[in-house]
């Protein structure tokens, strides 16, 4: 296991066996959203995009919950609510550093060419709800909540939220979520498509573990790929667009040494072994 320095105690970060797990860490404050959180987790995710040593990031919180998103509590206060801008910055300053910081973060997560997975085991609100919902995978506690949360406190939503919840659930239902705001358990968030699996609570380490262990060993050029192909899909490619992408990804696939070794053991009725290229 190998440590990453985040440069402050409200995230923290490992790489062990190909996977890095980073971990909001304000229990305290259900992981509420930081300046520092947000800066620490921009740079994490750049530096395990860019590391061959990490081939499936998780993203999760301490302390029971996920993420609750804005700190309300610090915007009450004046103490700081998440904002990435300077204290004192006129407002097309601050706007122009959320920009940054989402594109850097859930944005990150979304596009990076490597699986990520978010392990939620408790509640997941407004923006932590949007990291959550940037991540491919999901896995949750039994015991979890969502809620976009952004109704109750006058916000109209923010970390790429309405992008990924619509692509999800549809914007019908997006708008009825974002608009009552009212919390879902982990049944009907397993019905609705927002979590892949539902574990015991004491069961959520070693199942995302399982799985990102798996994404690991896996075929990481062909994931690079997959992930491309479905992201340009879900932005309105046409269909003969999408078809073309995925007849260029194919063939370069098919040039891995990945894909020799797949057909190989496919003869042999091996498990194959991949090595990422």
């Amino acid at each position: 296991m190998t440590r990453l320095e985040t440069g402050t105690d409200d995230l923290s970060a490992r790489v062990e066996n190909g996977v890095a797990i980073i971990t909001m860490n304000r229990p305290e404050r259900r992981n509420a959203l930081s300046g520092a959180m947000l800066g620490a987790m921009a740079s994490t995710l750049a530096a395990c995009e860019a590391d061959p040593a990490v081939a499936c990031v998780v993203l999760t919180g301490a302390g029971g919950a996920f993420c609750a998103g804005g700190d309300v509590k610090g915007m009450a206060d004046g103490t700081g609510g998440g904002s990435t801008a300077p204290a004192g910055s006129d407002i097309d300053s601050r706007i122009h550093a959320q920009r940054l910081s989402q594109r850097a973060t859930a944005g990150k997560l979304h596009r990076m060419p490597k699986p990520t997975i978010a392990a939620i085991p408790g509640a997941a609100a407004g923006a932590g709800l949007s990291l959550a919902l940037a991540c491919d995978l999901r896995i949750a506690a039994e015991g979890a909540v969502m809620t976009t949360a952004f109704a109750r406190v006058g916000f109209s939503g923010d970390y790429g939220g309405t992008y990924f919840l619509s692509q999800l659930v549809g914007t019908a239902k997006a708008r009825e979520l974002y608009f009552l705001s009212d919390r879902i358990d982990m049944k009907e968030a397993l019905r609705l498509g927002l979590v892949n699996w539902v574990v015991p609570a004491d069961q959520l380490e070693a199942k995302t573990l399982e799985i990102a262990h798996r994404l690991a060993k896996g075929p990481r050029v062909a994931y690079r790929y997959m992930k491309e192909n479905i992201n340009r899909a879900a932005t309105g490619a046409d269909v003969e667009e999408c078809m073309d992408l995925e007849a260029t990804h194919h063939v370069h696939a098919g040039n891995t040494e990945d894909h020799r070794e797949a057909a190989k053991a496919f003869v042999e009725k091996r498990e194959p072994v991949f090595k990422g290229r």
